[in-house]
C-alpha cells in the first residue's frame, strides 16, 4: 500500500493552529507593552535583544507542548529553538500555516526586532564585547571562551601565565576574596607580560567577593602534630619518617625529603652529631626514638619507624649512645583545629557572635552537656531565618532545618550528612538558606574599595550575590561614580531568588552594557536542590540567549583533571554540556595548564558538531560505507 499526503487533511490542521499562533505573538506584544517604561532605559543597541527577552518570556508563561506535537506533524519548527528571534519565529511559522491553508499571511502590527540571523550575530556581537575573541589554537575556530581562575603563584610565576595563555586561556579571573592588591597587581603585570610574548591579548574578570556567608573558625583542639612512616597493607614499614629539627630563633627550611619539621633550642642541636639519638614520650605516654642522619648548618634530619603525636612543650632528649648531652623541648607548632562532627538528629547552634566553634560536650554519663556551635558570618542572617527554614552547609553536604532564632542564636536540626554517618563541618564553609530572602546589599565595604583598584585595571568586574535589579543598580552607581561604566559587567547567579529574578536582573543589566551571566553552579544547585540542577542551568541558558546574553559556566569544571591529573567521565560529559555556553570557568590546581589544554580540545572539536542547541551535521568518518 502507497502512503500519500492528505491535503485537505493538512489544511485543515494548519488552519485550526493559526489562532493559537497569533494568541501566542498576541501576547509577546502584550508583555512588551507593558514594559515600555523599562524598555525605554535600557541602551539603544541593546534594546532589540530586551524587547525579544520579553517576547521569550511571554512565549514561556503558556504550555504549548500540545500545540509542539501538532506543529511536528505538520513537519513545521516546533518552536524548540526560538530563542534567538521569538517574534519573527513566529511570524515565520504564520507565514507557513496560512500558505498550507491556501491564505496570505501579513503582519499587521509590530514588526520582529530581530530575526534568527540578526540574533545570532547580536549574541557573537555581545560576548565579544564583553568577554573578547576566542583563540583556539587549531583551524577549527571555536565559539567558547576559556576561562581560568589565578592561583596565589601566579603573583611570583610569570611561566605559569605564559603558559596557560599558550594553552588556550581567553579570560584570567582573579577572585578578589582571596590575595591581596599586591598580589593582584603582580598577576596582570605577569599577564601583561605574556601577551606580548605572544601576541594574544586576554580579558581580565575581577570577581568582588561579596557578602561573606560562612560558617566561622573552630576552636583549636590544641598544638599537636602526627608524623608516622609509610606502610604497605601487611602494615610492614615501606619508607622511614623523615623529621627536620631546626632551631626556633631562626628555622632553615626543610628539605624536600623532610615529612614534618619541628622546633627545638639552637643550643640542643649545636650538640647533635649523625648517629645520635633524640627520646621523647608522645601525647599517649609512649617512648620514641629518632636517629639523626643528616646535619646540615644548625638543623638535622632525623627517622623513625613509629608513629608519633608531638605537640608544644613535648620534652626531648639528645643522646649519644647511653650519655645525655642535651635536654629540650619541642617548640609552637600550628594549631590542630578539627571538623565540628555532626550526625543526622544533631543539635548545631549558630551564633551571632563570633565565638570559635566547637563539638558537642557530653558529660561523665554520656548525656549531652553543650550541644556544638559554630559562628555565622552573616549577621544579617539572624535578623531574617525563620523556624522551619532550611539552611545547608559547605554546598549542600550538611543539611538541617531551624527549630528556633531568638536573635543572637539560631538553632539548627541536622537532617541530612551526605549520605555519611558523620558529617565534618569545617571552619570557613559556605551557608546557604534557600528559604530566606536576606535584606542587604550585595556591594559590601570591601568590594567597593576592591572596586575602586580594579576599576583601573580589570575590564569585566563580577557582581556577587546579586538578588535584585537594585542590586545592578548599585553597581552601576559605583561605576559611573569612578568613571568606569565601559567595564563589563557578569552578574553570578546563586542564589534561588537570583534565579527567579533572572528576567529583571537581566533587562536591569542591559542599562549600561556589556554584561553577562555566571551560573555558579555548587551554590545555586545547594540552594535549588541538586535534582532540580539540570533543568535549572537550562532555563538560564535559555533567557541569556534570548537576551543575546553571554552565559559563563562554572563550579568544577574539570576539577579532577586539573587538581589529580585525569578526569572523570562525569567530567567529560559536563564539558560537552558546558559547550552550549560561551565561556568556561576553569578553577585552579596543580594540572591547571594541561586542564586548559584538554578543554580547547575538547571545545573546539564540539564547535564542529554544534551551535548552542543546534546540532550541525558535518560529515562523520564513521558515515563512509566501502
Amino acid at each position: 500500500m502507497t502512503m500519500r499526503l492528505d491535503i485537505t487533511e493538512h489544511t485543515q490542521r494548519a488552519r485550526q493552529l493559526i489562532p493559537a499562533i497569533q494568541e501566542l505573538r498576541r501576547r509577546a506584544l502584550v508583555l512588551e507593552q507593558t514594559y515600555q517604561a523599562e524598555l525605554q532605559l535600557i541602551a539603544a543597541d541593546y534594546r532589540p535583544s530586551a524587547r525579544n527577552l520579553l517576547h521569550y518570556l511571554a512565549l514561556r508563561q503558556t504550555d504549548i507542548r500540545p500545540l509542539q506535537r501538532e506543529l511536528i506533524g505538520l513537519s513545521l519548527t516546533s518552536l524548540g529553538v526560538t530563542e534567538t528571534a521569538v517574534l519573527s519565529t513566529l511570524d515565520a511559522l504564520l507565514y507557513n500555516l496560512h500558505a498550507l491553508a491556501g491564505e496570505t499571511y501579513t503582519p499587521t502590527d509590530e514588526e520582529a526586532p530581530v530575526t534568527y540571523q540578526t540574533g545570532t550575530m547580536l549574541l557573537e556581537q555581545h560576548t565579544e564585547q564583553l568577554l573578547g575573541q576566542s583563540a583556539g589554537n587549531h583551524a577549527v575556530k571555536r565559539r567558547v571562551r576559556i576561562m581560568v581562575t589565578m592561583p596565589a603563584e601566579a603573583a611570583t610565576d610569570p611561566r605559569l601565565i605564559h603558559d596557560l595563555l599558550a594553552a588556550g586561556m581567553d579570560v584570567v579571573r582573579i577572585n578578589c576574596a582571596h590575595d591581596d592588591q599586591t598580589a593582584w597587581l603582580a598577576m596582570i603585570a605577569n599577564l601583561r607580560q605574556a601577551e606580548k610574548k605572544l601576541g594574544r591579548p586576554c580579558k581580565i574578570y575581577a570577581d568582588l567577593a561579596g557578602p561573606k556567608l560562612r560558617t566561622g573558625l573552630i576552636k583549636p583542639a590544641g598544638r599537636i602534630v602526627r608524623y608516622r612512616p609509610k606502610r604497605n597493607y601487611r602494615g610492614e614499614v615501606t619508607a622511614m619518617c623523615q623529621v627536620w629539627f631546626t632551631p626556633a630563633t631562626a628555622p632553615q627550611p626543610a628539605p624536600a625529603a623532610a615529612d614534618v619539621a619541628l622546633l627545638v633550642s639552637a643550643d640542643f642541636l649545636a650538640l647533635a652529631e649523625v648517629g645520635d639519638a633524640i627520646h621523647l614520650e608522645d601525647t599517649r605516654g609512649r617512648y620514641r626514638q629518632l636517629q639523626i642522619t643528616h646535619k646540615q648548618g644548625t638543623s638535622c634530619l632525623a627517622e623513625t619507624d613509629r608513629t608519633h603525636y608531638v605537640e608544644t612543650g613535648t620534652a626531648v632528649r639528645l643522646l649519644r649512645g647511653a650519655e645525655l648531652l642535651a635536654a629540650g623541648e619541642i617548640g609552637d607548632l600550628p594549631p590542630l583545629v578539627l571538623p565540628i562532627p555532626l550526625q543526622i538528629g544533631d543539635t548545631l547552634i549558630l551564633t551571632r557572635a563570633n565565638l570559635p566553634g566547637e563539638a558537642a560536650h557530653y558529660d561523665e554519663t554520656g548525656r549531652l552537656a553543650q550541644p556544638a556551635h559554630i559562628a555565622c558570618t552573616l549577621k544579617e542572617a539572624f535578623n531574617a531565618v525563620e523556624p522551619g527554614h532550611w539552611i545547608l552547609f559547605d554546598d549542600g553536604k550538611i543539611h538541617g532545618r531551624v527549630l528556633d532564632n531568638d536573635r543572637d542564636n539560631i538553632t539548627v536540626e541536622i537532617t541530612s550528612t551526605g549520605g555519611r554517618s558523620v558529617g565534618r563541618l569545617q571552619a570557613e564553609k559556605g551557608i546557604n538558606f534557600p528559604d530566606t530572602t536576606l535584606n542587604m546589599p550585595s556591594l559590601t565595604a570591601k568590594d567597593v574599595e576592591d572596586l575602586e583598584f580594579m576599576a583601573r585595571h580589570a575590564d569585566i568586574i563580577g557582581l556577587s550575590f546579586a538578588r535584585s535589579p537594585e542590586d545592578v543598580h548599585a553597581l552601576e552607581d559605583q561605576l559611573k561614580r569612578l568613571q568606569a561604566t565601559h567595564l563589563g559587567v557578569v552578574l553570578k547567579i546563586e542564589t534561588r531568588q537570583a534565579f527567579e529574578n533572572l528576567p529583571r536582573l537581566l533587562l536591569a543589566a542591559m542599562h549600561s552594557p556589556p554584561d553577562g551571566i555566571m551560573v555558579a553552579r555548587g551554590d545555586l544547585a545547594a540552594e535549588l536542590g541538586f535534582e532540580r540542577m539540570a533543568e535549572v542551568q537550562e532555563e538560564i541558558l535559555w533567557f541569556c540567549e534570548a537576551a543575546h546574553l553571554p552565559v559563563i559556566w562554572a563550579t568544577q569544571v574539570l576539577e579532577n583533571l586539573a587538581k589529580r591529573g585525569a578526569p572523570s567521565r562525569a567530567e567529560v560529559t559536563d564539558v560537552v554540556m558546558s559547550s552550549r555556553a560561551e565561556c568556561v570557568m576553569l578553577n585552579k590546581g596543580p594540572y591547571i595548564v594541561d586542564t586548559v589544554r584538554f578543554l580547547n580540545d575538547v571545545l573546539e572539536r564540539m564547535a564542529a558538531h554544534s551551535a548552542k542547541r543546534r546540532i550541525m551535521l558535518r560529515r562523520l568518518s564513521i558515515s563512509q560505507v566501502d
